[in-house]
């Protein structure tokens, strides 16, 4: 609708990840410098974390397109809680063996084979895990295993980039079981939000690849609004903007400022009602993990607190376990001078 509008070849800011629309942020661009320098290990395993909808499937299909496939072969596997057994099978049936029978053993044998087979042919495999925060202990375990199979010289034959949400990082990071994994990771690297200076530059790069002929045009305050209303994520961003975008044309605007997009945040909100505040809002509100050395602090006074609490309760006992004691005295001595 609104690309026919504004005279537009296609849709700017659609959520399907396209590579043609990549765009080199800073925490973009550092992800590409990580991945270089992993790749060129040639071994273990590389992470790559962020939220949802931070760019992570756009990266590895601007990565997919500078790699040579002529030097790797590419494995693409979408963790939705693979158990170990299913993770070998679905390698295997990616590496062109059919698994179907074959116990964990045979498994790993013909995986091992087929790695070789490919090693022959002068490339290695790199394998790429999306959604690994859904695998298993034991799955991520597999991983590791397959991780240390080599060629004759020593060379590994498989390397591993997995792909994940926060959670996945921190349970790298938490779990005593997968130590044995981290130790393997060459290469981690975490995609935060854009920046709020970068905002004009993307819309104006996804809008220029769709032919724009500055038809709608933006006001600087546009771009502020943008981000607030989408705090960088660039999938929100795109959902935002889209929107914005189709406001615009229904409306028949040139010019799009910050009262449209937030007319359109406000439209928003409204279709989802529990949305109350923007991404921005809701991460200034959310409450922040208490810093190690404060939590010792408020733990040390909270014994205090118990303590005198404590020493206040023994008090009180002793007073009335002694006052019949002390009434009986009293009680006497007022007979006695009677």
């Amino acid at each position: 609708m609104y690309d026919a509008h504004y005279g537009l070849s296609g849709r700017p800011f659609q959520l399907t990840p396209d590579p043609r629309f990549w765009f080199e942020t800073a925490t973009h661009r550092k992800a590409m410098a990580y991945l270089g320098y992993g790749l060129a290990q040639g071994e273990g395993f590389i992470v790559i974390t962020g939220d949802i909808g931070a760019g992570k499937t756009t990266l590895v299909g601007h990565l997919l397109d500078t790699i040579d496939d002529q030097m790797i072969k590419i494995v693409n596997l979408v963790s939705s809680a693979i158990e170990a057994d299913d993770l070998l099978r679905i390698v295997a049936t990616a590496l062109g063996v059919d698994p179907a029978g074959l116990t964990k053993a045979q498994l790993l044998t013909v995986i091992e084979r087929g790695l070789h087979a490919v090693a022959r042919t002068g490339r290695r495999t790199l394998l790429i895990v999306d959604e690994a925060q859904a695998l298993s202990v034991s799955a991520l375990e597999e991983l590791r295993m397959l991780s240390n199979f080599q060629a004759a010289g020593g060379q590994a034959l498989l390397q591993i980039l997995l792909l994940g949400q926060p959670e996945f990082r921190d349970r790298l990071h938490g779990s005593e079981r997968l130590e044995q994994l981290r130790q393997r990771i060459i290469a981690i690297h975490h995609l935060d939000p854009m920046e709020e200076h970068e905002i004009a530059d993307y819309v104006a790069h996804r809008l220029a690849v769709v032919d724009w002929q500055g038809r709608p045009d933006f006001s600087a305050d546009a771009f502020a609004a943008l981000y607030r209303g989408s705090a960088g994520v660039p999938r929100r961003l795109n959902l935002l903007a889209g929107r914005v975008m189709l406001y615009a044309a229904i409306e028949e605007r040139e010019m799009i400022d910050a009262a449209t997009v937030e007319a359109v945040v406000g439209d928003l909100q409204a279709d989802l009602p529990t949305a109350r505040m923007t991404p921005v809002e809701e991460y200034e509100a959310a409450p922040r993990p208490i810093a190690p050395d404060r939590l010792a602090v408020l733990e040390a006074r909270i014994e205090e607190q118990d303590a005198a609490l404590r020493r206040v309760l023994n008090l009180l006992v002793e007073w009335v376990e002694d006052r019949p004691v002390r009434a009986e005295g009293h009680n006497r001595r007022w007979n006695d001078a009677a």
